[in-house]
């Protein structure tokens, strides 16, 4: 049995491929890269790196031959070619090939949810079920990485400021989603969908537990989005991204990371942190 992940130099590849080689043969594992001087450099000796640049059709079609499973991780919106037009390549690519399973990483609630974010992993999942190839939609919710910055802030002592509101999120640590990922690969029976998050909590809750973690002091403000906009570009993000960064926000509100699921914690075969715990985790603590 062969098994490829695709974006392998990303910390999501490297962690599930960390967690596949404590299972499988490296020989057995592909590691598709863009770079594939530098995966061979951090990934461990054994694996079989192979090119895997989203953009060309014919190489990944070459790359998959012979591979059996594929951990499709999603590529980075914004590239010169389009989100979808990228994923619809590695589909092709692996129906080519005869990849029997794929698992992609999608979006919470993916094909109901309202979210801008959502639209591409939409596309995706109808693209892998017309391909006929048998399938794992991982609906991944947010990382608790993703949060690094308020939670360096209030460390520090500066105000945690967000403009959610009460709206939750599942939040879990990226290498509990990718140690996920590859033990799904792993399983003879996959369910179609997983819904992957940690318990939900408001950003609230999430600055209790900064403070049980750090021992900080440190004011917590809720805000409009046009404030914690307008607080980002104070802070030296350009317009573009100060947009897009309280976008996030807004759909946090509007509950599309709201999850209730103990499908992460089940896969994995262990309790998830607490939140506590995963807050430490980030920080370094």
């Amino acid at each position: 049995m062969k098994y490829a992940i695709s974006g392998a130099t990303g910390r999501f590849g490297q962690t599930a491929i960390k967690t596949l080689i404590q299972t499988v043969p490296a020989a057995d594992i592909v590691a598709l890269a863009r770079n594939t001087d530098k995966a061979k450099q951090i990934l461990p000796a054994g694996v079989d790196v192979r090119p895997g640049a989203y953009e060309d059709l014919d190489q990944l079609t070459k790359s998959l031959n012979g591979v059996d499973k594929l951990l499709f991780i999603s590529s980075q919106p914004g590239a010169a070619m389009s989100r979808p037009d990228q994923h619809q390549n590695l589909i092709q690519a692996a129906k080519a090939a005869g990849v029997k399973f794929i698992a992609y990483t999608s979006f919470p609630h993916a094909q109901s949810s309202s979210a801008a974010l959502a639209s591409d992993h939409q596309f995706t999942e109808k693209a892998i079920e017309a391909s006929g190839i048998d399938h794992s939609f991982l609906r991944n919710d947010w990382y608790l990485e993703n949060e690094a910055d308020v939670l360096r802030a209030g460390q520090s002592g500066q105000p945690f400021v967000y403009s959610a509101g009460n709206g939750r999120v599942g939040w879990a640590l990226e290498h509990d989603y990718a140690q996920a990922a590859a033990k799904v690969l792993l399983l003879d029976q996959p369910k179609a969908i997983y819904e992957l998050a940690g318990q939900p909590y408001t950003y609230a809750e999430l600055a209790d537990a900064l403070a049980t973690a750090t021992g900080a002091k440190f004011e917590v403000l809720s805000v409009s989005d046009a404030d914690y906009e307008a607080g980002l570009k104070q802070a030296g993000l350009d317009d573009g991204t100060a947009a897009l960064v309280t976008s996030f926000q807004t759909l946090i509100r509007d509950g599309n990371l709201d999850v209730t699921s103990n499908d992460l914690p089940d896969i994995l075969g262990r309790p998830l942190p607490s939140l506590v715990d995963a807050v430490k985790q980030v920080l370094g603590l």
